[in-house]
């Protein structure tokens, strides 16, 4: 596998190229983004499907620059795939040809049912999902994925998109009723096994009314990626965008640039989560290019992270722990005291993943410096934990990280994020077993360490003294109803 490979997507809409750094076995992550708004069909789904000469020469300026970023980037490896616009256009192999003969680019013309299984790998990949169904609203084309116990079981491809609904039904008239006629007459073909109670939305039309939920409901964490909501709360608002004005979409917190096909990806969604029976959308900030990655960088036929391996995780230790420091015995201690709090913590929710990953994580902010370093491992955290966690997991390894030990953790952070973190009693406790772990692991050599709790008193047992620990233990912020005695 190249160690930094190139991904270029050429949709109906948009052009994109992405950049992977390939860290480790299962290390990667993104150095480079580059988008453009080529809108390679416009005017096609008008002439037959045919590339019109406005469309191919924004694509082929978007690909000429690409080409110098990847040269600059001193790619290994570059793969670009092309969705709907091509694959529709009886034309194409005009455009093929230019781009291969002028900028050495070969174009791989994927079907929609291969477009939808990449969108669907990255899912079930980068998503703390088990079963869902995944919906790409492209230009051209709606490609949809049935996941079912973390195996993507079908893959269906409608002739759905914003910018073939806009040609038909939004450009020289409005008609709203013959477009969403048009939408469930193409979701009829969809096959019954197509239900699901979660949906993840991929694409330019998802992202930006996701964005827009959370702007409206003030949602504390600026991060698309895995952000969820109930469809129900929202399905008034999703009406609302469909039949609002083109230039009164700001009042609904639409961004600018999508105003051209908001209205018509909305529309699409809101028959097909009708369809398909969900109410929990989760928003997806990957898609094909992370499925061609991912194809190539697990090399099976069916890419699968092993279930010990988290990508993030191994990413952000590839690139931040080179102390690489060993961390069992935390974890043992970790794992202890857990077990003699955890009636005190939640007896309903298991919260140990949550300290094992922070202890694993607790020293990349070490290779900054080692000044500050609890908050140079939770900036990191915040920024970089991205894959296969939802928001509320990720938070809470963040705030974990945030801990000093004579202090705990960060409450300016707690109170601007705790709509979205467990109760401030439970995130005490898991910051003082945080802390607790990591003193008595910095401070002891080999040393077997045993505890006993009983009446809010919490009995620290060994052979050794603990001399160079008991200071900073007896000092260190704890929860109220909890003394410490070594013996």
């Amino acid at each position: 596998m190249a160690t930094r490979t190139a991904i270029i997507d050429i949709g109906s809409n948009s052009a994109r190229l992405v950049i992977f750094q390939k860290t480790s076995k299962y290390g990667f992550h993104l150095v480079c983004e580059q988008k453009s708004r080529v809108r390679i069909g416009e005017g096609a789904y008008e002439n037959s499907g045919n590339l019109q000469s406005i469309g191919t020469y924004r694509a082929y300026a978007a690909l000429e620059l690409f080409s110098h970023t990847i040269r600059e980037f001193t790619v290994d490896k570059t793969i670009c795939v092309a969705t709907s616009a091509l694959r529709d256009a009886p034309n194409r192999h005009i455009f093929i040809d230019k781009v291969k003969k002028r900028l050495g680019l070969n174009i791989d013309v994927i079907s929609g049912k291969k477009e939808a299984y990449y969108g669907a790998t990255a899912a079930n990949n980068l998503l703390a999902i088990d079963s869902a169904i995944t919906v790409d609203i492209g230009g051209g084309s709606t490609d949809m994925a049935l996941i079912v116990n973390g195996r993507v079981e079908d893959t269906y491809s409608l002739n759905l998109g914003t910018v073939r609904l806009k040609e038909l039904f939004f450009d020289k008239q409005i008609d709203i009723k013959q477009a969403r006629l048009f939408i469930k007459k193409e979701l009829e073909k969809l096959p019954d096994s197509f239900r699901a109670h979660i949906a993840v939305g991929i694409g330019g039309s998802a992202r930006a009314l996701s964005k827009a939920i959370m702007f409206r409901t003030r949602y504390p964490l600026d991060k698309i990626h895995a952000f969820s909501y109930n469809i129900e709360e929202h399905l008034e608002y999703m009406k609302q965008i469909v039949t609002t004005p083109l230039d009164r979409l700001s009042t609904l917190d639409i961004k600018q640039n999508r105003h051209d096909t908001i209205r018509e990806g909305v529309l699409i969604l809101t028959e097909v989560l009708k369809q398909i029976n969900s109410k929990e959308m989760i928003a997806s900030g990957v898609g094909v290019r992370e499925g061609v990655y991912l194809h190539h960088l697990l090399g099976v036929d069916e890419p699968k992270f092993p279930s010990s391996i988290n990508p993030s995780v191994q990413s952000i230790l590839d690139r931040f722990n080179s102390l690489n420091l060993p961390t069992g015995n935390r974890k043992k201690i970790s794992k202890k005291l857990y077990s003699l709090f955890s009636k005190s913590i939640d007896r309903d929710i298991d919260y140990f993943w949550a300290l094992d990953t922070a202890l694993l994580l607790s020293d990349i902010g070490k290779m900054l410096t080692i000044y500050q370093k609890h908050k140079h491992a939770q900036y990191i955290t915040m920024q970089e934990l991205n894959y296969d966690f939802s928001h509320n997991q990720m938070m809470l390894i963040s705030i974990l990280l945030s801990a000093k030990e004579n202090k705990g953790y960060s409450k300016e952070l707690y109170e601007r994020y705790k709509s979205i973190l467990p109760p401030k009693k439970v995130t005490k406790y898991l910051s003082f077993i945080y802390s607790l772990s990591l003193i008595l692991h910095r401070n002891t050599i080999d040393t077997d360490i045993d505890f006993k709790y009983c009446n809010g008193l919490l009995h620290i047992l060994s052979d050794d003294s603990l001399y160079l620990a008991k200071e900073s233990i007896l000092t260190m912020k704890r929860p109220k109803k909890v003394d410490i005695i070594f013996g």
